[in-house]
């Protein structure tokens, strides 16, 4: 891997669509809203495409830490941006200052952390723990 610096930002839009609703991903007594694992994952991928410009061949990243605040409620039909900026960097560990929008609103922030990996090795040692 590249070295990542500190500021480094990525972004990931989804349409929510009714199978990122609450009351169909999780619970049909929940309210037709955005399902918050649903914003966590669009946040995820904000992160993944912020470093992506910096692996090596072979090279991906798993999320390792999710702390985040669901504060706003989302319909279908809507769209939402989840942002990540690098705001640390301990080897292959990276921390990110994470957030989500709605139509220019904020809907949720948090921070995440994800781990470099080399996918042959990862998969090699998956493969051989679970065949």
């Amino acid at each position: 891997m590249r070295p990542v610096p500190i500021g480094t930002r990525g972004s990931y839009t989804l349409l929510v669509a009714p199978e990122h609703l609450a009351n169909r991903f999780k619970d049909a007594l929940l309210p037709p809203v955005l399902a918050t694992p649903v914003m966590i994952l669009i946040m995820e991928n904000a992160a993944l495409n912020a470093l992506k410009p910096f692996f090596d061949p072979g090279e991906a990243a798993l999320g390792t830490r999710v702390d985040v605040a669901h504060v706003a409620a989302t319909p279908a039909g809507r769209s939402v941006t989840g942002h990540a900026e690098v705001t640390a960097v301990d080897g292959r560990r990276i921390g990110f200052r994470v957030w989500a929008e709605d139509g220019g609103e904020e809907i949720g922030s948090g921070s995440h952390e994800r781990a470099v990996i080399d996918l042959a090795r990862f998969t090699a040692r998956l493969q051989a723990k679970f065949g």
